[in-house]
């Protein structure tokens, strides 16, 4: 079945026009959204930006325009929209506040490494780095969140994270080692 036919079949409101699309392009925009998602997202988000766009084409077949390109180029572009959308959804839903400098509070592990001293020092280098340095480190040291996914929530590039790491690092160290 050709692009025009099958979207007619589907203004017609055809199943079987709709599971013939489903199975010809399901691998095609599992891939696209698999890879807008890579890192940020889980199989099941990837699964539902798929199945978002096969709703999408079988409730708004009249969109589709033969004239502009492909069936498949259109369910592609539909596919990596989901996908971006769910992206933000994603990093809206992991925004961590970050008022709060009492997360050393939660480490265990440090309350009986660090003296309560050199733990007060700590907290003071890393508030006093200023962001979105401080926001950076806390992301990625204290709640493991990916370069990638940093880089996303703070509008930046995954290499500009890196630098941002390395550069509140290296105040860090130099201000721990004016305590010994």
């Amino acid at each position: 079945m050709n692009d025009e036919r099958t979207i007619s079949a589907i203004k017609n409101r055809d199943e079987t026009a709709i599971k013939e699309a489903i199975k010809k392009y399901s691998k095609l925009l599992w891939s696209i959204s698999s890879s807008v998602l890579s890192n940020i997202g889980s199989t099941q988000d990837v699964e539902e930006c798929v199945a978002d766009t096969f709703i999408y084409l079988w409730e708004h077949p009249d969109k589709y325009n033969p004239g502009r390109g492909k069936l498949k180029t259109w369910l592609s572009i539909i596919a990596r929209t989901q996908a971006i959308n769910r992206c933000r959804e994603i990093t809206k839903r992991n925004r961590i506040p970050l008022a709060d400098t009492t997360f050393m509070e939660h480490l265990g592990i440090v309350d009986n490494i660090l003296k309560k001293e050199t733990r007060r020092m700590l907290i003071d280098a890393i508030n006093a780095l200023g962001e979105p340095e401080r926001e950076i480190l806390i992301r990625r040291y204290y709640y493991e969140q990916k370069p990638k996914e940093i880089a996303l929530t703070l509008d930046m590039s995954a290499k500009q994270i890196d630098n941002r790491l390395y550069q509140a690092k290296l105040k860090l160290r130099e201000a721990l080692s004016k305590l010994n």
